[in-house]
């Protein structure tokens, strides 16, 4: 690198006519502000973000304020200037009700008959069981004696067997 400063030379072109002059003055004009123009960009885009965040919880409320409120007092008085302007009379509302008391007096009536013969099976149950421990009892009885009309044979048998060995050996 030498020692010895260049200088730039500036080259100035001058526009000769009127239009050139302002746009040569419109470009400068433009390259001196550009910076600026990009800070107010930054600044402006900030300030723009900012704002959006205050914003947007204050129209969330809102939303819910005219959700909770407004809209609800609105359906009702439209609700009711449609019954007030409908021509057609107001439905009767008799023979849901007769159906309903129909249906629960059905229902009791079959909730009484199913209790009385829940009670019939019980007490049949309760004679099944009992005739079938009878039976059993019964049953028991006969081998008992069964078995004690074998033992007093056997028993017989081995008596007269035995008086028979003992008159033999005497």
């Amino acid at each position: 690198m030498s020692l010895t400063l260049r200088r730039r030379r500036a080259v100035i072109e001058v526009p000769e006519t009127w239009m050139g002059r302002v746009k040569a003055q419109a470009v400068h004009a433009g390259r001196r502000l550009a910076p600026m123009a990009d800070q107010a960009k930054v600044a402006t885009a900030q300030r723009i973000e900012d704002a959006r965040y205050w914003a947007a919880p204050r129209l969330e409320d809102a939303a819910h304020q005219v959700e909770d409120r407004l809209a609800p007092a609105v359906s009702t008085m439209l609700t009711q200037a449609a019954h007030k302007i409908d021509p057609t009379p107001p439905k009767s509302r008799r023979w849901p009700v007769i159906l309903l008391m129909t249906g629960l007096a059905v229902g009791a009536m079959g909730y009484m008959f199913y209790r009385r013969n829940a009670q019939q099976w019980t007490d049949h149950m309760k004679d099944s069981a009992s005739d079938a421990s009878q039976w059993v009892n019964d049953r028991a009885d006969k081998a008992a004696d069964r078995v004690s009309d074998a033992a007093d044979k056997t028993a017989d048998h081995i008596s007269s067997t035995a008086n028979e060995a003992s008159r033999k050996m005497s």
